[in-house]
């Protein structure tokens, strides 16, 4: 963790401490809560160096720039006996500046080719033990160099991602630079020759644990040399001739364990090791096809020889490996037992240390193959025995079972689901606890790995709360902090998930979640794509929230967001960030983040810019946040002064065959800008009239609304409404305001419709469109009839004919409410009109149509009905318009239909109402 001491983490309502997985200093010394102040310049060297060796590499180094004292102790080599640099990008300059201390390094972790480089930078002769990962592009050369420099080599693991570039050449090496080799684990060697193994069987007379694991070829009669052998694992590697391994492995005379999961082994060849071989006493077979397919293969373990498959009862089988009979019916943590023996025998030790190693490591690639028809063992024993590993002394074991947890439960990794039978078996297993006990490790690598699986498990909303419970969100939070990137950008994944529930929303923010989300983009800027879109992407849930979006742009989230959006070309982060961005503009009326958005250097053409990336999701974020910027007066014109109209209109233009959320926002972002008239002819004249007749043929009913949004407001200009008529939109308008599943989209084509046809678009008609100089063929008299039948159609299925007849007989309020409650469109009191289009609709109450008349009524009905967002401004436009005496007119007209008299009528009510309301 990034804190210089680490503090016991308390557990959220449980009133209990979660134990330290490494020793702590005790926490009244650290808080100050005692009496005594401590005088930290007098401490004992040995109780500095103890302090010391509770922080993380970071920390140490921090804490010894202190005085020169501390610098001292702070580099003693009993600090420095283990190194782990999988966070870093170790190049020669790095590891020079570490040799000093390295003197006595035995442990060393490292990630990566560059890194690998490095090594001999160090210096550290007395190196023992070498560990790395992501080695897919080390190099024969590289591992032979590493070899002759580290002579009293033990231990060399590579993996478990495949070692492509490593051949049998760089084996040799290593068997004759490392004399006193005890164990090689390497994965993924496309062949390891018998001359290979050869050099080991003749000059590493200690070798005793092999991992040749997911080769394509392995000598089999050559590893039948290697006399020294007690634990083999070939697991994953094809290409075995197993009737050789059969007859020439069983004469080994000192191999106790031997791994074939994930081959094609037979039932027959397992029997004869078995049976045959007399030193051998564990056979692990995982994930072995033609084992699991067998139905008359018995697997069952027998004189003292475990048998591990898929298929029987690993905790018992591993029990039976313990002379105690009270351990050896053991099914419910036999490796816990084990590791509570006080007085253990060597050799069940070692076997027991290896079933730990090979187990993560068979079960990790089992989780990562994601092969069907394994609910059954993940159910019954598998998330069991993850979560007894995790428990492990080792921590590449703890690490990897970690792994293996936020592995096996994803289902799709692509849409983020996982199975819920898994992540509650987890659960319910004591997960949470256990993975949030590795959280708040000193060791970053489990942090890391912890809360991953942590991460993952959250997307279930059940572990979530369990995860919140449990103090979770305050741990993640602190590591989030962490200096560490690899630890930051999966503490940032776990909050992205928890925050997807509404009720952790509030708790990240007060445990100081959204701040330290925000200085991870500021931290982790250039470079770390992982990192920021995870910390994009939980700001951008968090944004969704009212209360949260305010402590987002208080911690500097629009700023750090909008630098995002201009600099970073990774489109996940582009993507999180448009969306974040979005969230933070779609709370216009309750704060000043919209404004605060458009206001900020370069957002708006950031923004536009996304809107023709190459990635569907970032086009439709980027559009998203477009549109709610929209809504804002001075952001609309700095949109379009940033190129947003011709943006927009090519985007709508594009996403035809998109998926329904880009064309809903595409669509969107344009009804957005059409709100200004000057944008509306922008846009008319760009060609945005046919796009948006092709979306308002979309069968999406969220696509139907904005289509329709956006033509109503396009209509209003006369030229755009013609052009509407002749790129065919009457048709698909009239559609829109019979048959769509939206009573919005049914409302605004009829007002579109309403706009088109109230007579101002005839003198457009007679010279055309200005941007063709002369008027496409079209019926004008036709589609006039056609849509006005639908206006009428559409007026009169919000009509009751009952509460009509109600109202009409009598003007008693409970008969106006009757038919005010049949005639309510519930979305519609969200639409803000300006004052000319109010002036539109008062003026078709004059319309010579009487359905016209009735549609304008019941327009107005809907925009000052009490309640309504904007129900008072629109009442107030009316008022200085003069409009009461218009409505009353229209109220009192002898010809006019029914329900427009009566909506009239409500709308004078509604007047009333408001006036009344306003003098209060």
């Amino acid at each position: 963790m990034s804190r210089r001491v680490r503090r016991k983490v308390a557990r959220k309502g449980k009133g209990k401490v979660i134990s330290p997985t490494y020793p702590e200093i005790d926490e009244g010394i650290l808080t100050g809560e005692r009496k005594d102040d401590v005088d930290w310049i007098s401490l004992a060297d040995d109780t500095v160096i103890q302090l010391f060796s509770c922080l993380n590499y970071r920390d140490r180094a921090s804490l010894s720039s202190t005085c020169r004292t501390w610098r001292t102790l702070g580099s003693s080599s009993c600090l420095w006996d283990s190194l782990d640099l999988r966070a870093h990008n170790c190049d020669s300059a790095m590891a020079e500046s570490l040799s000093s201390r390295c003197t006595n390094l035995q442990k060393l972790r490292f990630r990566g080719a560059e890194s690998a480089d490095a090594i001999i930078h160090l210096r550290a002769k007395s190196l023992r033990e070498i560990s790395g990962d992501y080695c897919r592009k080390i190099t024969d050369a590289t591992l032979s160099i590493i070899a002759a420099r580290h002579e009293m080599l033990e231990c060399l693991q590579l993996g478990p991602d495949f070692c492509e570039r490593i051949s049998s050449d760089a084996i040799r090496a290593v068997a004759i630079c490392c004399p006193i080799l005890k164990r090689l684990r390497l994965s993924g060697i496309k062949e390891v020759d018998g001359d290979a193994i050869n050099a080991l069987a003749n000059h590493c007379p200690n070798l005793i644990d092999i991992g040749f694991m997911d080769c394509l070829k392995v000598d089999e009669t050559a590893m039948g040399n290697v006399g020294s052998i007690r634990f083999l694992s070939v697991a994953g590697t094809s290409h075995v001739k197993w009737s050789l391994v059969s007859n020439i492995w069983t004469k080994l005379p000192s191999l106790i364990g031997l791994d074939v999961s994930r081959t094609d082994v037979s039932p027959s060849v397992v029997s004869r090791m078995l049976s045959s071989s007399r030193s051998l006493r564990v056979l692990c077979a995982l994930n072995c096809p033609n084992i699991e397919e067998d139905a008359n293969f018995v697997g069952s373990s027998s004189r003292g020889k475990v048998l591990l498959t898929l298929l029987n009862d690993i905790f018992k089988g591993v029990g039976s490996l313990f002379a105690d009979n009270s351990k050896k019916g053991s099914t419910t943590n036999v490796f816990l037992d084990w590791r509570n023996v006080k007085n253990k025998h060597k050799n069940l030790d070692e076997i027991m240390t290896w079933l730990e190693w090979i187990l993560s490591h068979s079960l990790l690639r089992i989780a990562e193959s994601n092969t069907s028809g394994l609910d059954s063992f993940w159910l019954n024993q598998g998330a069991r025995l993850l979560l007894s590993l995790m428990q492990s002394d080792q921590e590449d074991v703890q690490e990897r079972a970690a792994t293996g947890l936020a592995t096996f439960v994803v289902i799709d990794d692509e849409n983020a689901n996982i199975d819920c039978g898994r992540a509650e078996a987890v659960m319910k297993g004591g997960g949470v606890q256990l993975l949030l006990k590795l959280a708040s490790s000193w060791r970053e690598g489990l942090q890391s790995e912890a809360a991953k699986a942590i991460a993952n498990l959250s997307v279930n909303t059940n572990v979530a709360k369990a995860v919140a419970d449990e103090g979770g969100i305050i741990i993640l939070a602190n590591l989030a902090r962490s200096m560490n990137r690899l630890v930051a950008e999966e503490a940032a994944g776990g909050l992205w998930n928890l925050s997807v529930g509404e009720e952790h929303k509030g708790a990240i923010a007060e445990a100081g979640g959204v701040k330290a989300l925000v200085d991870l983009i500021f931290k982790w800027s250039n470079g770390g794509d992982g990192v920021l879109e995870r910390a994009a992407g939980a700001l951008a849930n968090l944004a969704a929230d009212d209360k949260c979006s305010m402590e987002v742009a208080l911690a500097g989230g629009v700023h750090a967001l909008v630098m995002l959006a201009r600099n970073c070309k990774f489109e996940g982060v582009q993507e999180q960030a448009a969306r974040a961005l979005a969230n933070l503009a779609a709370h216009g009326d309750s704060n000043n983040n919209n404004a605060a958005v458009g206001q900020e250097a370069g957002a708006l053409e950031a923004l536009v810019q996304l809107t023709r990336s190459l990635h569907e999701g970032v086009r439709q974020e980027a559009a998203g946040a477009l549109w709610n910027l929209s809504f804002d007066d001075r952001n609309r014109e700095a949109i379009a002064a940033a190129g947003g109209v011709e943006a927009l209109v090519a985007l709508a233009q594009s996403c035809s065959n998109a998926s329904p959320g880009l064309q809903e926002r595409a669509a969107g972002a344009l009804w957005g800008l059409s709100v200004s008239e000057a944008n509306s002819i922008a846009i008319g004249q760009e060609g945005g009239v046919p796009p948006l007749i092709a979306l308002a043929r979309s069968e999406a009913e969220d696509v139907h609304e904005t289509a329709a949004g956006a033509l109503w407001n396009l209509a209003f200009n006369h030229g755009n409404a013609l052009r509407i008529v002749e790129e065919g939109g009457v048709p698909a308008l009239i559609n829109l305001c019979s048959s769509s599943l939206s009573k919005m989209a049914r409302f605004m084509a009829a007002l579109a419709l309403a706009y088109m046809f109230d007579g101002r678009m005839d003198e457009v008609a007679m010279i055309g469109t200005s941007t063709e100089g002369t008027s496409k063929c079209v019926n004008l008299d036709g589609a006039r009839m056609m849509a006005l039948k639908h206006i009428e159609a559409f007026v009169e299925s919000f009509s009751d004919k009952q509460a009509l007849h109600a109202a009409a007989a009598s003007s008693a309020p409970a008969a106006l409410a009757q038919v005010t409650e049949a005639a309510r469109i519930q979305e519609a009191g969200h639409l803000r009109c300006s004052g000319s289009e109010i002036g539109r609709f008062v003026a078709m109450l004059r319309n010579p149509s009487s359905i016209l008349k009735a549609c304008a009524a019941f327009a107005l009905l809907q925009f000052t009905i009490p309640g309504g967002r904007h129900a008072m401004h629109h009442a107030n436009l009316l008022q200085n318009a003069g409009a009461a005496r218009v409505l009353r007119s229209a109220a009192a007209a002898t010809g006019a239909p029914k329900g427009a008299k009566i909506f009239a009528k409500i709308v004078l009510r509604n007047l009333e109402h408001h006036q009344i309301d306003s003098s209060i």
